[in-house]
């Protein structure tokens, strides 16, 4: 059975938490992060966000913790939900894929950087270069841990219902293509 929420993945940069708060507030929904959740744990430890992505590759309470989260989301009905996995630990969820360059993101993360006090306490870093590095590093631990603790690719395109480009879209052209097709699934 299908469940009322919306679960959007995609890389770092590519817009899941600006698209979950348009689309959230079009549809009235409430609205989870669990990259912000992760910002907060990483905060609260005085470490950046790939510290405590290094540190998750041995301790996987880490990631446990983050997963518990996402799962009391998920118990809830009318709520968007931006995180790696949810779309695995909501399978009845309508999931969406946000995609984008990585060349794109490190420079929308940076501009991010400026506004986004979360982000800054848990990125430790405005140069560009640097970003990308922590981006791929990042990334490529998440990937690995995934399939290590579940045997879950969060990049695979096929795990979603749909996939937007973010770069070929607008934040509005996106967040009104997740509305649009969600109200479809959901009648189906």
């Amino acid at each position: 059975m299908k469940k009322e929420i919306i679960t959007i993945n995609g890389l770092p940069g590519s817009g899941k938490s600006s698209t979950a708060d348009f689309v959230a507030k079009e549809l009235g929904f409430k609205r989870f992060s669990s990259g912000d959740f992760m910002r907060k744990i990483a905060t609260d430890m005085g470490i950046s966000l790939n510290e405590l992505s290094v540190m998750a590759e041995i301790d996987h309470s880490i990631d446990l913790k983050i997963d518990e989260e996402v799962k009391k989301a998920g118990e809830m009905d009318n709520i968007v939900i931006d995180s790696r996995l949810a779309f695995h630990w909501i399978p009845t969820s309508f999931k969406v894929y946000l995609d984008l360059p990585p060349e794109i993101a490190k420079q929308r993360i940076l501009s991010n950087l400026k506004v986004n006090k979360l982000r800054q306490e848990s990125e430790h870093s405005t140069d560009a270069e640097e970003i990308c590095q922590k981006i791929t590093r990042r990334l490529e631990s998440e990937k690995k841990r995934y399939m290590d603790y579940y045997g879950v690719d969060h990049t695979d395109k096929n795990n979603f219902d749909l996939v937007i480009d973010t770069n070929e879209n607008n934040l509005h052209q996106v967040a009104h293509l997740v509305v649009e097709e969600y109200k479809k699934w959901i009648k189906e």
